[in-house]
């Protein structure tokens, strides 16, 4: 890599277990960013590798072998909101730093219990709420939010278990998904800081630091929720920097001082405000393209892409 050249940093949106997606989407970067960038980039994937798609075996597939294939390259797992469900049903999450037990997570959300369907096979007593509402069986057929069928549980989780060979609510899945699998989940991180990172303002090269988290963070109280993300605190029934909406939208005021990117997936937009950066055009929804961006120059290239040979 040149010592001249800013170091390329690409960030990738939401995959939600789309298999060939992710390959069309790994080629066209490897044709669209110039080789010697491309071998040494920094690469961040946000978050939400399961879930919708029908191939998230082959996708964590895919991630755990980028490492070795790519070893100049950095990689960057992020997780998201699916990732940490699915963990939490598979044994992969840390215990709560505060010596509470995953069942205290329940109570605030109770009132959601019948019509989600939570979990209560092998295991529920001692699994995460967002285990349990992950692998559970919601009642309603119809998202009226997303207009989309429900594929099982309100995390539409039923390909994942069928991507293991077990239908979904299984218990078996704990046993079915492979140990390098569970490993990948665990190491997973709730937020990725970078610094001097390049990025094109008006044109003009401007050196920024980065903050990568799947949805977000709230406007106030930045370092608090850094710590707890960096610590990957599961004492909190739901972690809203990986699972808010409009409360994670925007900047948080105390990050503007000073040049700070802030980049996530999860919100089923491609969007580009200013040094906020929200990379998740396919939403999981197939008809959807998978995205990237490619920094300093704020390239955006798709799984679409046809690039000329």
């Amino acid at each position: 890599m040149d010592p001249d050249q800013p170091r390329t940093v690409i960030c990738i949106g939401d995959i939600h277990g789309y298999i060939s997606k992710l390959q069309s989407l790994w080629s066209n970067l490897q044709s669209r960013v110039p080789p010697p960038q491309f071998q040494s980039a920094l690469i961040i994937f946000l978050g939400d590798y399961c879930d919708r798609g029908p191939h998230t075996r082959q996708v964590l597939d895919f991630l755990i072998s980028l490492p070795s294939k790519h070893p100049h390259q950095t990689h960057v797992f992020l997780s998201g909101n699916h990732d940490f469900a699915f963990a939490a049903f598979v044994g992969a999450l840390p215990p709560p730093p505060d010596g509470s037990e995953f069942k205290d997570t329940w109570e605030e959300f109770a009132a959601s219990e019948e019509r989600e369907g939570w979990f209560k096979g092998e295991g529920y007593e001692k699994m995460h709420l967002q285990g349990r509402r992950w692998s559970g069986k919601i009642k309603e057929r119809i998202n009226t939010v997303k207009n989309t069928v429900y594929q099982g549980s309100i995390y539409d989780a039923a390909p994942t278990f069928e991507s293991y060979g077990v239908p979904h609510g299984s218990a078996d899945l704990v046993k079915a998904v492979p140990d390098e699998h569970k490993k990948f989940l665990a190491d997973l991180v709730w937020v990725h800081e970078e610094d001097n990172v390049c990025m094109e303002i008006e044109g003009v090269p401007t050196m920024c630091k980065l903050i990568a988290v799947h949805a977000g963070l709230e406007k106030e109280n930045v370092e608090r929720q850094l710590k707890y993300l960096k610590a990957k605190d599961t004492s909190f029934p739901k972690v809203t920097a990986l699972s808010g909406r409009k409360d994670v939208w925007n900047i948080p005021k105390e990050l503007t001082e000073k040049p700070t990117i802030v980049v996530s997936g999860h919100h089923g937009k491609l969007h580009i405000e200013g040094l906020r950066l929200i990379i998740d055009e396919a939403g999981g929804i197939e008809s959807n393209p998978i995205a990237a961006i490619v920094l300093p120059k704020m390239d955006i290239v798709r799984d679409t892409d046809t690039l000329a040979s």
